[in-house]
């Protein structure tokens, strides 16, 4: 990759290849409920970020670097979602990612340093459920990661957010203040989560767009707007003097932890 030197062969065996990333030392100290996720990419260092990210959202984190060790990763042990970078040495994550789809509907988020168009396509043709372009966020590909996660009807684990009072389950959709209801929609659920979940990040609607409409969304960012002020109409029945949903003007929407801070 351009700029990085990568110091790990692509002819060293596969337990070589492979790191465990995670900080259990055992596969047995794992919690059961915990989800996996296999991060595949020949960048050590935007590996180890990811790595530290995932890990930070609850995720057991299985790292490869590079197409073979990640399609033999993938094929042997189950996950919850793989990050897979394009262009790896030995075999590139297009083709890793149609051979894994003959044999698994485990979500995959292609990462990639080009974003031509006909790229976009033949990922998603070949089974990818997303596509990030680098340079990227890192807490903006794990906003990504829940919300494929969400999309596809996969829960939280029960691990919900808390803050400030506010306690939000997408595993059960029901979000509570001071322990007190909160009705809102999916989509309210899901655009709090994530906001809240990413506290003092700002949100472009364009992303909140990608993250929680999709890519095959007609709309236009209008509706990110509507949706928003809806929200805030919800929440602001209850006192939640900790945090705001602020609008950063010119830029997007944030879940605002400053103190006093307001819409």
């Amino acid at each position: 990759m351009t700029g990085y030197t990568i110091d790990i062969p692509a002819t060293l065996p596969l337990h070589q290849r492979r790191s465990p990333c995670n900080i259990h030392p055992t596969r047995k100290s794992v919690s059961p409920t915990m989800q996996r996720i296999l991060i595949a990419d020949d960048n050590k260092q935007i590996v180890s970020i990811l790595s530290e990210y995932a890990k930070k959202d609850g995720f057991d984190v299985v790292c490869v670097y590079d197409g073979e060790a990640a399609l033999e990763t993938a094929q042997t042990s189950n996950f919850d979602m793989i990050l897979l970078d394009v262009m790896m040495p030995g075999m590139d994550g297009f083709a890793v990612c149609k051979a894994i789809r003959k044999t698994s509907t485990v979500p995959i988020i292609m990462i990639t340093a080009r974003g031509e168009d006909f790229e976009r396509i033949m990922g998603l043709d070949n089974g990818a459920d997303d596509y990030v372009v680098k340079p990227f966020s890192p807490a903006e590909v794990m906003a990504r990661v829940r919300a494929v996660l969400r999309r596809l009807g996969f829960d939280d684990n029960g691990k919900g957010f808390s803050y400030g009072g506010l306690t939000v389950s997408l595993s059960k959709f029901t979000a509570h203040i001071d322990n007190h209801p909160i009705l809102l929609t999916k989509k309210e659920i899901e655009l709090l989560y994530t906001l809240a979940s990413n506290r003092d990040k700002v949100f472009s609607r364009e992303k909140l767009l990608d993250s929680l409409w999709g890519y095959d969304y007609l709309g236009d960012a209008r509706t990110v707007d509507t949706h928003i002020k809806r929200l805030r109409a919800k929440l602001s029945a209850l006192p939640h003097p900790d945090w705001e949903i602020q609008t950063v003007w010119g830029a997007g929407y944030k879940f605002d932890t400053t103190a006093g801070g307001k819409a």
